[in-house]
């Protein structure tokens, strides 16, 4: 069942809690798909944030302008992970919407995925309320679309084209406060993930 979602911020608001992510990513370059899995902590940013109005400075807007936003936090591993590697990391999203409507306008980052500066895409939500995030990064874009099959999943298809080529496909389930401590992630947790992701399972990473 899909939810009716008004506007951006209440997608986001919808999106905060811990969420166990399984991800199957296809490199189109070397036609093999690869799995993962990963935990991730969403937390509401309201307007007037210190942490948003960073965001919005490193960007070149003015701060009053965002509305609201959200923390983000992963941490997973996925299939062609060597020693030591891992996926770990954070980042801010701030809102700046183009109308009343709130259903499209500016995403602001205080770091991109596919590069760390600082990044400004473009939101939209779609008639399903779907929500669409579009980013460039100079030689690479990406497209993401994410929605809720109910409260407590959420999807998401992203295609990544430039320098590498891939399209991938994310099941998000909400999870418990047990499987987490104080917001970071648990060591029994993590041990499931990198089982899961070693097992071959669908992958899951990041937001």
């Amino acid at each position: 069942m899909s939810l009716l979602i008004p506007d951006a911020l209440s997608f986001f608001r919808q999106s905060c809690g811990r969420w166990r992510s399984q991800r199957s990513n296809h490199h189109l370059l070397h036609r093999r798909a690869e799995a993962g899995a990963s935990l991730i902590v969403v937390e509401e940013l309201i307007k007037g944030d210190e942490r948003l109005s960073q965001t919005a400075e490193l960007n070149g807007y003015e701060p009053e302008r965002i509305i609201g936003g959200c923390w983000v936090r992963w941490s997973g591993s996925m299939a062609w992970d060597k020693a030591g590697e891992n996926h770990e990391d954070e980042t801010i999203f701030g809102l700046i919407p183009s109308d009343e409507s709130g259903r499209s306008g500016l995403l602001l980052r205080d770091r991109g995925y596919a590069e760390k500066p600082p990044v400004a895409g473009h939101f939209s939500m779609d008639k399903q309320d779907g929500l669409i995030l579009v980013t460039d990064y100079g030689m690479m874009s990406s497209y993401e679309r994410f929605w809720f099959l109910g409260t407590d999943v959420r999807l998401r298809s992203s295609t990544l084209q430039g320098l590498s080529n891939s399209a991938s496909f994310s099941m998000e389930i909400r999870v418990n406060d047990q499987e987490t401590e104080s917001g970071s992630f648990s060591d029994s947790a993590s041990r499931r993930i990198e089982q899961s992701s070693k097992a071959g399972l669908p992958s899951s990473f990041g937001w």
